[in-house]
């Protein structure tokens, strides 16, 4: 009697295992592809990053990552992507500002005349940069301020004061028409005298060489020059 129960059992368990086979549905339709963004590059922005290592990072990004946690700290951010944000607007204002400084220190140079380190030494600059002496060179005491260079031992000063004191001789002797803005061939084109322009040639040299050229001189140096200077007011002034 067990054993018919037994064999009902196995084949209604079968019958009804072939049942639920029959009634799986296979899907048969194409599917379509899907393809995804590169992730990598969706979410490498600062606000993806939560941890940050700058202990084999180079000396800048070490400088940077202690100004942004700097900043974080003293405006209260929340975050570590608003403080590397605010950084790198400030270091953005900060090279901005360092640009107009250096321009402007650069043009003031043009403008005081003292650009000589910007674009080299020339002796075809204009002869003195434009002040008050230049200005009123006609009303100035050269042998005064010559006195007082020499007393200081200024000589590169004092054969400034020599050079402009010849000019302005050679100018009311209408040897030359004294500009401020002309330059040594401006004047020399000026002198009709071939032995005149010999003699402003050599004391032009002299003047270049030690004002512009910037070297210093010694006493036997300077006595050399002012022997060449006073030989050719005198010569001007006969």
């Amino acid at each position: 009697m067990s054993f018919n129960c037994n064999a009902f059992s196995i084949d209604t368990v079968e019958m009804e295992a072939q049942t639920l086979q029959d009634s799986v549905y296979i899907d048969t339709e194409s599917q379509d592809k899907r393809e995804f963004e590169n992730l990598n590059e969706k979410y490498n922005s600062d606000e993806f990053i939560y941890e940050r290592s700058v202990e084999n990072s180079g000396w800048w990004s070490r400088f940077k990552q202690w100004l942004s946690d700097f900043f974080k700290d003293l405006f209260n951010f929340n975050s570590d992507a608003k403080a590397s944000d605010f950084t790198n607007i400030a270091l953005k204002i900060f090279y901005v500002v360092i640009f107009l400084l250096v321009v402007y220190f650069i043009v003031k140079a043009i403008i005081n005349k003292e650009g000589n380190w910007v674009f080299g030494k020339s002796s075809d600059k204009s002869i003195i940069p434009v002040t008050d002496i230049e200005n009123n060179i006609y009303e100035t005491d050269f042998k005064t301020l010559i006195n007082t260079a020499e007393s200081e031992n200024n000589y590169r000063l004092a054969i400034r004061y020599y050079y402009l004191w010849l000019l302005k001789t050679m100018s009311k002797e209408e040897i030359i028409e004294y500009d401020v803005e002309k330059t040594n061939s401006d004047y020399y084109f000026e002198i009709k005298q071939e032995d005149t322009k010999k003699e402003f040639s050599y004391t032009s040299y002299l003047y270049n060489y030690i004002w512009y050229g910037e070297f210093d001189i010694d006493e036997p140096q300077f006595n050399k020059a002012k022997k060449a200077f006073t030989h050719f007011l005198n010569s001007i002034k006969g």
